[in-house]
């Protein structure tokens, strides 16, 4: 039963954010000058499974404006490029409060 609050917690979650993002992305857009700030950042993870990782690593792509571009071959780091990063410490907070902490959840309930 937890497995499944976890999980309807992510997808509450990944809607907030995707609405959020578009939200961002048409500001952007729409615009008269340009004043966005891409970058890379490499996020650490604390998620331990293939399964965990892979759904973290299309979640943020999946969200507009972010891209994840390649996860470490020791699976804790996923580089990610934003469209505006005004500070990377803000970017990796909502990316943990929004999704990490979710799926971790969710491995804890996939590894009974």
């Amino acid at each position: 039963m937890k497995g499944a609050w976890s999980l309807l917690c992510l997808l509450a979650s990944f809607m907030r954010e995707l609405l959020l993002s578009n939200l961002e992305v048409a500001r952007i857009v729409l615009s008269p000058r340009l004043h966005i700030r891409p970058g890379l950042i490499a996020y650490r993870t604390e998620l331990k499974t293939d399964l965990a990782i892979t759904s973290l690593a299309n979640i943020i792509t999946l969200t507009p404006g972010t891209l994840t571009l390649e996860v470490s071959e020791d699976r804790t780091v996923l580089f990610i490029h934003a469209l505006d990063i005004e500070e990377p410490e803000v970017v990796a907070d909502r990316i943990r409060d929004s999704f990490e902490k979710r799926l971790l959840e969710l491995e804890q309930c996939w590894s009974r």
